[in-house]
């Protein structure tokens, strides 16, 4: 069973897959498009590709954890993406994982150039390992 996290951004989509087991975030990609089409086009292949049996879609709330216009919209993609792969979309609270995403980079030596290449797929491994994290727990 894999599952996908997917950090959407009305530029860059970060996307981080876990490994077969459920347990460690494998792959990672940044869809590179303010469109939303090419961004869901990209999502079935990789969907198709790896076999992805369920999707975890970071929520942006505010810091205070209330919902805004950012949130409206992530539940707006998730309901889409819901009825375009019919596979369970999971909103995962992603409140300072770009942050860290960030710190991540620069502390491993990352230029900002490369951060901001890089930076969306970091943040959705982060949601998937927190996610991943939770769903062992129980």
């Amino acid at each position: 069973m894999r599952s996908m996290a997917i950090d959407y951004g009305d530029a860059h989509t970060g996307i981080a897959i876990s490994d077969l087991t459920g347990l460690l975030a494998g792959y990672t990609e940044t869809i590179h498009s303010r469109k939303r089409e090419e961004v869901k086009k990209r999502l079935g292949e990789l969907i198709e590709e790896y076999g992805v049996t369920e999707l975890v879609l970071g929520l942006p709330k505010n810091m205070d954890g209330t919902l805004g216009p950012r949130s409206e919209k992530a539940e707006l993609f998730g309901q889409e993406l819901r009825e375009l792969f019919g596979l369970p979309v999971t909103m995962w609270d992603e409140r300072r994982t770009t942050i860290d995403a960030h710190n991540i980079l620069m502390n491993a030596g990352k230029n900002a150039k490369k951060r901001k290449r890089t930076v969306d797929a970091v943040a959705a491994a982060l949601i998937l390992e927190g996610y991943l994290t939770r769903k062992r727990s129980g």
